[in-house]
């Protein structure tokens, strides 16, 4: 069995998903520090002078709490006024809108459980049916570190593969973990590219901005352009 481990992102990017689906298990890693700068709550999406950066506001964010620790202060309506501005003339806007408000007005305050709402919320969307687990309830060592607490939540749930983010790479050495019974790949993005209004194309935006200008066809063929190293 194989499983990937990712911190919840705020509408992360297609290769997020690409590894969600990519797996028989995912699990969101909630009970790891707050990346300050990160992913966990800021995106990029698309405006006119190109990509524009959209950011939830927290409470009490900080690399010293546990991203489970922190909370949603609340200017979500304002983010969906934005998205809502820069993509009302897109072509699959009024069947994508809906799921992207549903995320944006869920009233949980604690952040990984507002992550993991949306990602459950986009997988669904996405028809993507692996199972998703969360850190913080899987039984573990929890003074564990880097890559021992991901070898450890491996373990735990019975995996022989880890599948990490083509980043990864910087983190995780193949040979630890062949040590540890486990082999470990990484998932690489192959060229996805598609008309965006009239703009140059930018890569690599929010999941929001794949969904308004592509078919339900058509990013099914986007989930699989990956290949794992």
């Amino acid at each position: 069995m194989n499983i990937g481990i990712m911190q919840p992102y705020f509408f992360p990017y297609l290769g997020y998903f690409q590894l969600i689906q990519a797996v028989d298990r995912f699990v969101i890693y909630d009970d790891v520090n707050f990346i300050k700068g990160g992913w966990i709550n800021r995106n990029f999406i698309l405006s006119k002078q190109g990509p524009q950066r959209i950011t939830l506001q927290l409470h009490g964010a900080s690399p010293n709490k546990l991203i489970n620790a922190v909370e949603v202060e609340g200017n979500t309506k304002k983010l969906l006024l934005t998205i809502s501005q820069l993509y009302g003339k897109a072509p699959y806007y009024h069947s994508v809108f809906p799921v992207i408000e549903s995320c944006l007005l869920y009233t949980e305050k604690n952040l990984a459980r507002f992550l993991e709402f949306s990602l459950h919320q986009l997988c669904i969307h996405l028809g993507i049916h692996t199972e998703i687990r969360v850190s913080s309830q899987i039984e573990k060592d929890n003074s564990l570190r880097g890559p021992e607490k991901v070898i450890t939540i491996c373990k735990q749930l019975g995996a022989d593969v880890y599948i990490n983010a083509i980043g990864g790479q910087e983190l995780y050495d193949k040979t630890h973990f062949n040590k540890n019974g486990l082999n470990l790949f990484f998932l690489q993005m192959g060229k996805v590219d598609y008309p965006q209004f009239h703009n140059e194309f930018a890569p690599n935006l929010s999941i929001i901005d794949v969904l308004m200008f592509n078919s339900p066809t058509q990013i099914s063929r986007f989930l699989q352009e990956y290949i794992l190293v």
